[in-house]
């Protein structure tokens, strides 16, 4: 009996990190050695996805254009940007290509897309802290209230792309 207590304490544990739809997960930060914005390298903290409904890419460089075909759906639906806000993760620590390279490439694409907000993270911390795909391309959708409402990694069909529009739309 007390094994069973203990391993599901261990199991509930492990999941508390875990992107779960409809809860928060828990609060992260990414500065310093392990990132930060592109913009200006501050600190970017989770507790910002609130207030409007987000979209995270989190993205190895490797296969940055694996959901290129969302991208131009939501490029496309032109959403309200008081209510609607985009933002680009990046996994450097997932690419063989050098950082200096990849960062160059960020600042260019954040002049591109000023109302994106792009992070570097140099150590896979979303990886650790939420138990993201490594190695991959991860979406993720915010309600208001910080809370997940879509999660899918790896390439998005077109069923995938349809549901995480319309779930936008519903909860805009």
């Amino acid at each position: 009996m007390k094994l069973k207590t203990i391993l599901l304490a261990s199991i509930l544990a492990l999941n508390l990190s875990a992107i779960t739809i409809g809860k928060t997960p828990k609060n992260v930060s990414i500065s310093d050695d392990n990132g930060g914005l592109v913009k200006d390298g501050a600190e970017w903290n989770s507790s910002t996805l609130k207030n409007k409904v987000y979209v995270m890419f989190y993205v190895d460089p490797d296969v940055k254009d694996l959901n290129e075909d969302f991208s131009a759906a939501l490029k496309e639906k032109k959403y309200d940007r008081n209510n609607y806000g985009s933002l680009a993760i990046i996994n450097l620590a997932a690419t063989w290509k050098p950082n200096f390279v990849i960062e160059g490439i960020l600042k260019s694409k954040q002049e591109e897309f000023p109302d994106t907000i792009y992070v570097k993270d140099k150590n896979s911390v979303l990886v650790h802290e939420w138990e993201l795909e490594d190695d991959n391309s991860d979406i993720i959708i915010f309600s208001k209230s910080g809370k997940v409402l879509f999660y899918k990694y790896g390439k998005m069909e077109t069923s995938d792309i349809e549901k995480a529009l319309k779930i936008i739309e519903e909860n805009l």
